[in-house]
């Protein structure tokens, strides 16, 4: 089944929210290192699970082709909206974070 719109979107999406968050988990382990702040810990800890959850949702767009998301249109377009406002939300947290 070919990935329709949405799918290919959504991966799209999903890559750049893994580099942002890539980036801001490598700010917050400097702070880290030097601070040794538990705040800062736990803000490291939050993005690494959301990196994980990233990279295993671009692994699974990108593995399974009759997927929920490709079978269904209203559901890869609910996903594609899901990943649009994690990117906005990624997006304004990397703006803070490197500020």
């Amino acid at each position: 089944m070919a990935m329709g719109v949405p799918t290919i979107l959504g991966i799209a999406l999903t890559a750049v929210n893994s580099v942002l968050l890539t980036v801001i988990s490598l700010v917050w382990l400097r702070n880290y290192r030097q601070f040794r702040s538990t705040m800062v810990l736990g803000l490291l800890g939050f993005c690494l699970v959301l990196l994980v959850e990233n990279l295993v949702g671009l692994v699974f767009f990108l593995s399974s082709m009759n997927m929920l998301y490709a079978a269904d249109p209203i559901a890869g377009q609910v996903a594609l909206g899901m990943h649009l406002l994690e990117l906005i939300a990624v997006s304004f947290l990397t703006y803070v974070t490197l500020k």
